[in-house]
């Protein structure tokens, strides 16, 4: 059983990260809420540590061994009791877990089918099914501060998008990092790079 990995990064994927450890690589599969942070997460060498769950898929005539990766115990946790509600197995939750564990557990405990039914591939039923076997047991994941995170990995992203405009618009880059900076500073709630460039403009009239 294979429950820690430690490699350098040869391959980023959107759910997996193949890892080098002395020449083998190894394919690690990766929810989504946690590939959000595994930039951040890396050492400056490209190496990187997770926790693993680990198990054979059954297929036909042959076992493939799969190894699901997390940067805490915390997150690995969650996985595993996500895992017990019925009909939903490593790959399904691996799919599912597309947004901030601590907004999932939150659901769970106040019974919002909607949101839960937003996740990949969870429907009605298997909402339901999450309330009914979960609510009340999942508290403690609600105090994760990912959702923090997310918010602060989106706004980076928006940034730089923005920024990659304004010098494209002939702004010299001091010029328009302030810029992107007045206007995040006076409004903390920017979803969109658009929003963002709409900001800017109308922050630049004003001048």
């Amino acid at each position: 059983m294979i429950s820690r990995i430690a490699g350098k990064i040869s391959e980023k994927g959107d759910n997996y990260l193949i890892l080098d450890l002395g020449g083998i690589g190894y394919n690690v599969f990766v929810p989504a809420c946690v590939m959000q942070r595994i930039d951040e997460s890396c050492g400056p060498d490209g190496k990187i540590a997770m926790l693993t769950y680990h198990y054979h898929q059954v297929e036909q005539s042959k076992s493939v061994p799969i190894l699901i990766g997390f940067l805490n115990q915390v997150e690995k946790d969650f996985f595993e009791v996500f895992i017990t509600v019925s009909g939903i197995g490593p790959r399904a939750a691996l799919k599912a877990l597309n947004k901030p564990i601590s907004l999932i557990a939150r659901a769970i405990d106040e019974g919002d089918l909607v949101f839960l039914k937003s996740l990949p591939g969870i429907g009605e039923q298997r909402a339901k099914e999450i309330v009914a076997k979960l609510q009340n047991k999942v508290g403690k994941f609600g105090l994760i501060r990912d959702h923090d995170l997310q918010l602060k990995a989106s706004a980076k992203g928006i940034s730089e998008e923005a920024l990659d405009v304004l010098l494209q618009l002939q702004y010299k880059r001091p010029e328009a990092i302030a810029m992107i900076k007045k206007v995040l500073d006076l409004n903390h709630q920017v979803n969109t790079t658009e929003e963002l460039l709409n900001l800017v403009y109308k922050q630049s009239r004003l001048r």
